[in-house]
C-alpha cells in the first residue's frame, strides 16, 4: 500500500474518530492547539519584528484565532471596568493553557501577561512571547522573582502599562480558586495602582484532561470592578489579597453554575 493511500485513509479516519472517541478528540485537539500555536507564533515573530523593530508590548495585539476550530465560544461581561485610565493589574483564575485564548478574547491595550521563565523555552511561542514584552519570573528563586517584580512597577508607571497576572501561580481545576500569591498585590501596592479582578467560569462541562474530554463549549469571562490600592502599604497585602480572593472565588462559583441553577441575574 503506498503513503498517499495510508495518508487517505488516516484524513478519512480523523472526521470519524472524532465523532465517535472522546479519548481521541481530546488528544487531537490538544496536538492541534499546540501545533497551530506555533505555526502562527512562527508567522507572527517577523510580522513583529518589522512591525515594531524589537521588543515592544504593541506586539501583543496579534491575536490567535484557533478558538474557532476547537469550539470554543465566550461570553463576556464587564468590559467598561478595562475604560480605567492608565496602568493597572489584572488578576485572572488559571485552569489550563486554553486560558490564554480568553485572554486574547479580552486583553486591553498595553497589557502583557507574567508568565513563568520556562514559557520562553517553548519553541516559536515562546520566543514570540517574548518579542511581545511578555515578562518572565524564576518562581523557584524568589530573590529573581522580586528583582524583575520591581523592574515592572519601575515599567509600568514610565510606559504606563497593564500586566495581566494568574494569582494561583498554576494551573487549577479542583472546583475553586487557589490560594493567592501575594506578589501581584506588592506590585498593585507599590505602583498605587487599581486592581482589577477577571474571572473564568469552569471549564469542566467541555474540557477535562482526567476524563480526557475536550467538547466544544463556551466560557463566561466576567470582568468585576477594579480594586483600589491608594494610600495602601505593605502591610495592607494579606487583607487586600483576600478581599480580591473572596470575590473572584465567589464570581467563579456563579458563573460556573449549570444554566438554570445561578442565584440571580449576570452583572454587568
Amino acid at each position: 500500500m503506498s503513503f498517499m493511500m495510508l495518508l487517505l485513509i488516516m484524513l478519512l479516519l480523523i472526521p470519524v474518530l472524532l465523532l465517535t472517541s472522546r479519548v481521541f478528540t481530546y488528544y487531537f485537539k490538544n496536538i492541534f492547539y499546540v501545533a497551530y500555536m506555533m505555526v502562527m507564533a512562527s508567522i507572527a515573530l517577523p510580522i513583529c519584528i518589522l512591525r515594531c523593530r524589537g521588543r515592544d508590548i504593541e506586539n501583543m495585539s496579534f491575536c490567535w484565532h484557533v478558538k474557532y476550530f476547537l469550539g470554543v465560544r465566550y461570553k463576556v461581561s464587564g468590559l467598561e471596568h478595562f475604560q480605567t485610565e492608565g496602568p493597572y493589574v489584572i488578576l485572572c483564575n488559571h485552569q489550563s493553557t486554553l486560558d490564554i485564548l480568553g485572554m486574547m478574547e479580552i486583553l486591553p491595550d498595553r497589557c502583557t501577561p507574567i508568565a513563568r521563565k520556562e514559557v520562553v523555552y517553548v519553541g516559536t511561542v515562546g520566543l514570540t512571547s517574548w518579542i511581545g514584552g511578555v515578562v518572565f519570573i524564576n518562581r523557584k528563586k524568589t530573590s529573581d522573582a522580586k528583582s524583575v517584580m520591581a523592574d515592572v512597577a519601575q515599567t509600568m508607571l514610565k510606559d504606563q502599562i497593564r500586566v495581566w497576572v494568574f494569582p494561583e501561580g498554576t494551573r487549577n481545576q479542583k472546583g475553586d480558586l487557589l490560594p493567592f500569591k501575594k506578589g501581584a498585590f506588592h506590585l498593585a501596592v507599590q505602583v498605587q495602582v487599581p486592581i482589577i479582578p477577571v474571572v473564568f467560569s469552569s471549564y469542566k462541562n467541555f474540557y477535562s484532561p482526567e476524563e480526557k474530554q475536550f467538547k466544544s463549549g463556551t466560557v463566561t469571562i466576567k470582568i468585576l470592578p477594579k480594586v483600589e490600592t491608594k494610600n495602601m502599604t505593605s502591610d495592607d497585602v494579606s487583607a487586600l489579597s483576600e478581599t480580591c480572593y473572596q470575590l473572584m472565588n465567589s464570581a467563579f462559583a456563579e458563573i460556573s453554575q449549570p444554566a438554570g441553577q445561578t442565584n440571580g441575574p449576570p452583572s454587568n
